[in-house]
């Protein structure tokens, strides 16, 4: 039975002397090395050994004869053809009747796709790891319980912390304390169901400044649904978050400017005097001069406009008759709602000088200066529009809606002084205001 036993099993049994010669060889000693029983056995047992392995088989058999028995190890060994095999192997001392040692039993197993799966899996881990520690996310698993096992080493690049702290549970000093409550309370459920988890919290950097993070948690479940682990990833996204609030504030201010917008579409429209003529074309001029300030205030992202830039996005509508205009002033920016203010009234003034002014002959002129300057203890902002070589000017005879976007709307809306006058030589405007009003 013990013959049938050795001979049916898959590892190889060979026994040998205490000098190294092979005493008995397996049917499956002869599958593993390709030797036969009949061309193997009377050989020293070096002859499987490769020659830099040598002192293995002296090692061997040292511990055999002081009866000590050589725990499994792994090494390689010759096959008949000279290729090498990777084999596990374990040697026992074989004792006489009084004890003594007289020979040695060697087993050997084949561990080729052992060693072969073990090196899948560790380029697998290999793999893992630099992927996980690559990634931009801190990403970590944790035990059925919850509680950390592993964790990569973004963990530690962004707290500071070690990874041995996340271990032994001191990642929750790294969690803001208005928020480890709650979310240790929307954690527990799921750690009973088995759910996916996810929640939004700010972890604390190694400068010491918090960024809002997106967990999420998958349970790695075995065949009955019992879970086994979790993966757990937690991604920045504190820009994410800012962008979505800057999104809603642009949105409210959005409908803040079209409802402003539409209040003066419809104060336009009602001032200006329906029984005119040319009402509709009055109307279009008004409505398309506060388009060309909405275009530079888009283009600005709504944010301080050039003096320069407001007046020409206004003059652009006068076609040819922008070369009988000259601007001077330095650079000063106009806040969106002085731009508005001034636009207005600038439009007003070019297609009234079109109309009946200065730029309805060839040799008509429109200065338009600007300043800053001191007045009374504060900054002040000064412009300036004049006429000359128009027909003769008169006052008008009546103050019409286009007199109340030129003077009431940037004296009210500015704080401003408002001069309107009408010499013969060319009609003249002039604004006065607190620097502190344009900006």
């Amino acid at each position: 039975m013990l013959a049938a036993i050795v001979e049916s099993t898959d590892d190889a049994i060979v026994g040998k002397t205490l000098a190294g010669r092979i005493l008995s060889w397996n049917a499956a000693a002869e599958r593993i090395f390709g030797w036969s029983a009949e061309e193997i056995v009377g050989r020293n047992v070096r002859t499987l050994i490769p020659r830099e392995r040598q002192a293995e088989e002296d090692e061997i058999i040292a511990s055999i004869r002081q009866g000590r028995r050589v725990p499994t190890f792994e090494t390689v060994r010759l096959r008949k053809d000279g290729s090498e095999i990777d084999l596990a192997i374990t040697v026992s001392p074989v004792l006489d009747g009084n004890g003594a040692v007289i020979a040695a039993s060697k087993i050997a197993r084949d561990i080729t796709g052992s060693l072969r799966l073990r090196a899948r899996l560790e380029e697998s881990e290999r793999r893992f790891r630099l992927m996980a520690d690559n990634i931009a996310q801190i990403a970590w698993i944790a035990n059925d319980q919850g509680r950390i096992i592993w964790a990569n080493k973004r963990w530690a690049e962004y707290t500071g912390m070690s990874i041995e702290d996340a271990l032994e549970g001191r990642w929750q000093a790294a969690l803001h304390p208005d928020h480890l409550e709650r979310v240790l309370a929307g954690r527990l459920p799921t750690l009973a169901s088995g759910e996916n988890w996810e929640d939004t919290y700010p972890l604390r950097g190694k400068d010491g400044h918090y960024r809002w993070f997106l967990s999420r948690a998958v349970s790695i479940q075995d065949v009955a649904g019992k879970v086994i682990c979790w993966f757990a990833t937690a991604t920045d996204v504190t820009e994410m978050r800012e962008a979505e609030e800057r999104i809603e504030l642009l949105l409210q201010e959005v409908n803040h400017r079209s409802k402003n917008m539409l209040a003066i579409v419809q104060s336009l429209a009602r001032r200006t005097d329906v029984g005119r003529e040319d009402f509709i074309e009055r109307l279009e001029h008004r409505i398309q001069g506060l388009a060309a300030n909405q275009d530079v205030l888009v283009r600005r992202a709504w944010s301080r406009i050039p003096v320069q830039e407001m007046i020409e996005a206004q003059l652009r509508s006068l076609g040819d008759s922008r070369v009988q205009i000259t601007c001077e002033g330095p650079q000063v920016l106009l806040s969106p709602g002085a731009a508005e203010a001034l636009a207005m009234a600038f439009h007003e003034m070019g297609t009234n000088a079109i109309k009946y002014g200065a730029l309805s002959v060839p040799e008509g002129r429109v200065a338009v200066r600007w300043s800053l300057g001191e007045g009374g203890g504060r900054a002040l902002f000064r412009i300036e529009w004049a006429e000359s070589g128009g027909p003769p000017v008169h006052p008008p005879e009546r103050q019409g809606f286009g007199t109340r976007i030129m003077i009431d709307v940037p004296r009210v809306k500015l704080e401003a002084r408002i001069s309107a006058e009408y010499p013969p030589e060319g009609f003249r405007w002039s604004l006065e205001c607190p620097a502190a009003s344009i900006a």
